[in-house]
């Protein structure tokens, strides 16, 4: 390691009554806005992928059904890999993390560039497995940021997605119209490459505490990446599982619908691509606001269980009204509260977990968490597609406002429940 990743590190290990406490706490904070423009960085990236894979996907003669193969692929591998790059990243450390997604990313975008034919875009999807710089990035800002901070810098990590898919829908529609999709792919490998830079450069090998460190040793010592027991192991720990179950459960109606918006947007509101693209637009722009300016404020004047209470709560109503939307500016409407409640719901669940297991598994656990986004993108487009053909869009959003209210009730008289004990 080179002697200013060592200065780096030193600093990061010294104990809170240092008098370079102040420093510390300075250069935790600039490795933290580092680590917000490499997500913001590699979110670009992700959203000009999604520029060319459906072109590419139709010039090689893929269906409907054939892209929807592609796309369960995607989620298969992701779902496998989550847990075990989170915990890699606590066994190596977050440069050897964010190092690896981004390696990874460059690989993604360099088959892509080279796809001519249906098993080649199969084959460039292998990749993601490790493709995770934004459960990479969490980990970073986990180990960084104070207890009672660390739900307001999770959710700043929202608005470099919102930035992302502005930045990266924008120039991957430029590109690809100007261009076509060879060079855009190339660009998107260019661009990933500078990422690993960044990370080379800026990122620290080890970002938890010397504490955490001589535990997680301890603990890991003699242990493998791809060990099931040492991952499902985190869910042993007091309330872990509950919240967790929470997270998937409420989580998978929204993510049902945002899995089956495009086709939603196209069938149901008759939107073309120009439309198309400003809605996603108004979303990114949303997205920005709520994460960046919002949920840091909330997680200031309330607890994190009044905050989790909230976002089911706005969940709850906001499948109701997207059960008997009928118009586009009805369902803008909807769409702000709908980003509202699912970017709490995933900030507080993920800020929430973190803190309930040993800071040396902080990326096992949000491994996991990632895994619920690759579990939803796996089985949502099946259920989604079932749903809508047989029951129509209002299904989905009576769905969503059935499992939101049950869970909702639930976690009201949990909670009092608990005041009552203490």
């Amino acid at each position: 390691m080179n002697q200013g990743s060592e200065t780096t590190e030193e600093k990061l290990d010294a104990p809170v009554s240092s008098p370079s406490n102040a420093t510390d706490q300075q250069k935790k904070m600039k490795i933290i806005y580092i680590v917000y423009i490499i997500a913001a960085l590699d979110l670009t990236w992700m959203f000009l992928s999604f520029s060319v894979t459906p072109y590419l996907a139709k010039k090689l003669g893929f269906d409907t059904l054939w892209f929807g193969y592609l796309q369960t692929t995607v989620g298969v591998i992701q779902l496998v890999g989550g847990p075990m790059f989170g915990r890699f990243g606590d066994l190596f450390g977050a440069r050897a993390a964010l190092s690896l997604a981004c390696a990874a990313s460059v690989v993604f975008f360099v088959l892509l560039a080279v796809a001519d034919h249906p098993v080649l875009l199969f084959v460039h999807k292998l990749p993601t497995v490790f493709m995770h710089a934004l459960p990479a990035c969490q980990m970073v800002v986990a180990d960084l940021s104070e207890p009672d901070k660390r739900a307001d810098a999770l959710s700043k990590l929202g608005l470099c997605f919102g930035i992302g898919m502005i930045a990266g829908s924008t120039l991957g529609g430029h590109l690809n119209t100007r261009y076509g999709e060879t060079f855009t792919a190339c660009f998107g490998a260019a661009g990933s490459a500078f990422s690993l830079l960044l990370v080379l450069n800026f990122i620290p090998k080890s970002t938890k505490t010397e504490t955490s460190r001589s535990n997680g040793r301890s603990e890991n010592q003699n242990k493998k990446v791809f060990s099931v027991g040492e991952i499902t192991r985190l869910m042993k720990f007091p309330g872990v599982l509950r919240i967790f179950l929470i997270k998937v459960i409420t989580g998978l109606p929204s993510g049902i619908f945002q899995v089956m918006f495009s086709i939603i947007a196209l069938d149901f509101f008759k939107l073309g691509p120009e439309e198309n693209g400003y809605l996603m637009a108004y979303f990114g722009i949303v997205q920005m606001v709520v994460q960046g300016g919002v949920i840091g404020r909330l997680t200031a004047r309330l607890s994190e269980t009044s905050l989790l209470l909230l976002s089911i709560a706005v969940s709850s109503v906001v499948g109701l009204a997207q059960a008997y939307m009928q118009t586009v500016f009805q369902l803008c409407v909807t769409v702000t509260p709908m980003i509202f409640s699912l970017s709490l719901l995933n900030v507080i669940t993920d800020s929430m977990l973190t803190k309930s297991v040993p800071s040396s598994d902080t990326g096992t656990m949000l491994g996991l968490c990632a895994s619920v986004q690759s579990l939803i993108r796996t089985i949502g487009p099946t259920i989604g597609g079932f749903l809508y053909v047989n029951y129509g869009l209002s299904s989905i959003g009576l769905i969503k406002f059935l499992v939101n209210a049950a869970v909702c009730v639930y976690l009201f008289y949990y909670s009092k429940t608990e005041k009552q004990r203490d």
